[in-house]
């Protein structure tokens, strides 16, 4: 067993194989009082192991991360699937339909635009503070490139990705970003946890600006997308 922070949340993790303890070694912290204590079954583990030739630790680790979103959002921190990057202290998120291409274009912030690093590049959480705000938190589950670093940076925007001829970028109709969200946030889990999780999102909806990049895959795309999201005008 050991103990993470994750999103300012201390949680202990009653593990049965090492691969989530190395995985999360940058996020470890030493042991004291915990939020919350998660453990996974070898039925959770198995049914896991059931999509496909994983190691037991592996799934041990997704049904991990699985029972740690369904609990933390009594802390007012929910799961948002995206690749966030940082630039000059701000978070930038892209959420887009599997295969579209996060990571390319991702990677194509990281060669256009100065100072940009990955926070999480697949799950990282969103926690809502006291003054309204959203702060973005890397964790350590960032997807098959393992890009990401154990730091935060309040959320400047969100931006949903399309592929496309050309190059262009929009704001997104209300009616639009909820539908949207409602495919990159995880929502299962015991009734009352999902439906603190509605309620996160329902205020996410109003509280960011919010952005439809159809995009090729180009450096022009990410200049064309950091040029419109950034909060000072970059």
């Amino acid at each position: 067993m050991f103990t993470v922070e994750l999103a300012g949340v201390r949680i202990g993790i009653d593990n049965r194989y090492a691969f989530v303890e190395e995985q999360c070694r940058a996020f470890t912290v030493p042991d004291g009082e915990v939020a919350f204590t998660v453990s996974v079954t070898e039925e959770e583990i198995r049914e896991e192991a059931s999509g496909g030739d994983f190691s037991d630790g592996y799934c041990e680790s997704i049904c991990v991360y699985r029972n740690i979103c369904e609990q933390i959002a009594e802390h007012n921190v929910f799961l948002m699937h995206a690749s966030v990057i940082e630039v000059d202290g701000y978070a930038y998120a892209f959420a887009a339909k599997s295969g579209v291409g996060k990571s390319t274009h991702t990677s194509l912030w990281l060669k256009n635009v100065p100072h940009a690093r990955v926070l999480n590049g697949d799950k990282p959480l969103m926690r809502w503070e006291t003054d309204g705000s959203i702060t973005a938190f890397g964790t350590p589950w960032n997807g098959k490139e393992g890009w990401g670093e154990n730091i935060s940076a309040p959320l400047a925007a969100v931006c949903f990705l399309e592929r496309g001829a050309q190059n262009s970028i929009r704001h997104a109709g209300e009616d639009e970003i909820l539908t949207r969200l409602m495919h990159q946030l995880y929502l299962r889990g015991e009734r009352t946890s999902v439906e603190k999780r509605l309620q996160l999102m329902d205020r996410l909806v109003t509280s960011v600006p919010y952005y439809v990049l159809t995009c090729t895959i180009s450096d022009e795309a990410a200049r064309i997308a950091y040029g419109a999201m950034c909060p000072t005008k970059c």
